[in-house]
Order: structure tokens, then sequence, then C-alpha cells
């Protein structure tokens, strides 16, 4: 048989829909108290279920209210918008993620837009009319301004939560966010490279993820505090319909003109993430170079890509901390009218062969 908190819990949430058209507030502790023959303590944690569940919010001095969500029959389920499915980051992000919402009795969808602008926008446009209870969101194209913003405007004005994931827009600059800390990271790896002896550094950065200038700012103030000038050359930047043609067609040629044209002369190179350093190893071996003999590569992400070449990637990854955990918990947070700051996740460096 259910606790008697949980059982109160059920009556209260039949009873939403009747609070709601009578102002939305429920009656206070007291009152429950007494009407249901129930301990303030009882109450109180069914209160708190309901809180938990995002279907009311609790405002200190005033009592508890029905949240909007709680009004649709589809209110138990959370958005999940990323960029890429396939993503080797995603799978183990929504996973952690679903298994957090579960708990809490809400279901997931999930959505791809490809990290296309374009659908994005009929993902929030869908999603404005289903009213879901939360969303969790890895933006498209973050290192830009978003057309967007008005949608997501719109589902914070309906009270539906939002949280960014990796990265924020500059037009949206007070929505909540959890992020890496890629400027630190992109520090301690130049440091790393430069206390090995490297002083011709090169790097190659995703443009249109606010990750990327994060990263390259992080390698470029590191040089700066050296003493070292900015290697403006050895700098290469690529875009997502780049990574497109490198993962999906299997076409090189970015990487081939990089190692020729620009970064001939590199003797360590910092690269966005595992899966374009992993690429740009084969590249080097194609040319005969030996990595990291000749050129050290180090990344991002501490991935399986790290793994699972000739030579083993020296990598930034975060072992301590699961990104899909922080980014539930704090949306769970939101769901229940506490407020949320930036979370900024620290780095952690796995040396290995590569660097």
């Amino acid at each position: 048989m259910p606790s008697k908190y949980i059982r109160l819990a059920e009556e209260l949430r039949a009873k939403l829909p009747e609070y709601a058209l009578q102002g939305g507030r429920l009656p206070t502790e007291a009152e429950l108290c007494r009407s249901y023959g129930m301990s303030r303590q009882t109450v109180r944690h069914a209160l708190r279920l309901l809180v938990d569940q995002g279907l009311i919010q609790r405002r200190h001095g005033s009592g508890s209210y029905v949240r909007k969500a709680a009004l649709h029959p589809d209110s138990m389920q959370i958005a999940v918008i990323t960029s890429f499915l396939d993503d080797y980051i995603f799978p183990t992000i929504l996973h952690d993620a679903q298994n957090i919402f579960a708990r809490e009795g809400y279901s997931t969808l999930v959505y791809a837009t490809e990290n296309r602008v374009s659908t994005e926008r009929e993902i929030l446009k869908k999603l404005l009319n289903m009213k879901v209870s939360a969303v969790l969101v890895e933006g498209s194209k973050t290192a830009l301004p978003t057309p967007n913003s008005d949608l997501y405007m719109k589902l914070r004005e309906s009270g539906i939560p939002i949280l960014f994931l990796h990265g924020i827009y500059s037009n949206l600059p007070d929505f909540p966010c959890i992020l890496d800390n890629n400027h630190k990271g992109g520090y301690v790896l130049t440091r790393y490279l430069l206390e090995k002896g490297h002083r011709e550094l090169g790097g190659i950065f995703k443009g249109d993820d606010l990750q990327g200038p994060q990263r390259y700012q992080g390698m470029v103030d590191a040089l700066r505090d050296a003493g070292i000038p900015v290697p403006d050359r050895r700098i290469c930047w690529y875009d997502t319909e780049a990574r497109s043609d490198m993962l999906d067609k299997g076409e090189l040629g970015f990487l081939k003109r990089a190692i020729k044209q620009r970064l001939s002369s590199a003797s360590a190179v910092i690269c966005y993430n595992d899966e374009i350093a992993h690429l740009l190893i084969r590249c080097l071996m194609e040319q005969g170079k030996s990595v990291p003999e000749d050129v050290a590569v180090v990344s991002f992400d501490n991935s399986y890509y790290s793994q699972i070449g000739p030579v083993s990637i020296t990598s930034l990854g975060h072992r301590t901390v699961r990104t899909g955990c922080v980014a539930a918990n704090q949306l769970l947070k939101l769901l229940r009218g506490e407020p949320s700051s930036p979370v900024a996740l620290e780095w952690e460096l796995i040396p290995r062969q590569s660097g």
C-alpha cells in the first residue's frame, strides 16, 4: 500500500485543475491537515513530491500554486533537443538524463536538429503546441545569434523552463545553461604543450558552435601569457557542413589541405575534439608523419575516439562529473521553481601517447 504522503499527493494531483480554476492557490498546510486528518509532516512530504514532479511551485510566505504545465495531459514530458543523435558524446548524456527524469515520473521526447537553425525552428514550433513540461536543448550554431529567439521567449513566457547545454546564444544571454569550462580547457592544453617544449603550435577549431571560439580563446590567452605570438597562420576553422563532409562522407580534403598549407611548420596541434584529432592523426600518418614524434596532437572530450586509433590521444575529459546528470538535476530545479545559475564543468587532462 502506498505511503500516506503518496496517497495524499495523488488526491491533490487530481484536484489541481479545480484549484487552477479557483485562482491556482492550493489550501494551506494547516487546512490540508484538517481536511485529510494527516500530520504536518505528511502534508509537507506530499507537497514536496508535487513540487519535485513539476506540478506545483511553492512561494515563500505565500503558499503553493499550480504550475501551468500540470494542466496539460502531456505535462510530464521533457523535450531534449540535440544537434546530432549519433554524436559520440550525446548518447551517454541522454542516458544519464533520462534515468533521472524517469525517477521523477517524466518521459523524454528526443529531437535532433543536425545543427540547422531551420530544423530547430520547426521543433520549437511543435513544442509550443505540445506544452511540454521543460526543454533541455543543445542549440544550433551557438557561436552565432539565433533567429529563433522569438520562439524561445514564447516558450519561457508560457511557463516552460528551458536549460541550454554546451552553449548559449548571444541574443539569449539570461537563459540558464550548463557549459564546459572551454576557455580554461584551451589554456590547460596549451600550457601542457608549452611545458613539453613545443613553441610552434597550431589549432583546428569549429567556428559555428560556441565551444570552438571559447577553446581558441583559451589557447591564445595561454600563448599571450607565455609571451608567444598568436600563430594566425596555423589556426584552422571548420563548420558544421565541413564536419558532415569529413564524418559522414569520408571527405578529408579539409584536413589534408590544412596539414600541407597551414600546419606544415607546427610541432603540435590542439584539436576542437577527439573526432577531429582522430581524423587528423590518420591524415598525418598517411602523409608519412609520426605522432607525436613529428607532430603532437591533443584534444577535448576523452571519448572512445581517443583510444581506438593507432595512437591514443591526450585529451581533456570529465572524470568525476557526468554532464547528463548535472543537466537533468538543474532542469528539475527549474521545474520546482528554484533559481538556477550558470554551471561551468571543469576539465581534467588525461595524457596518452599522442602528445
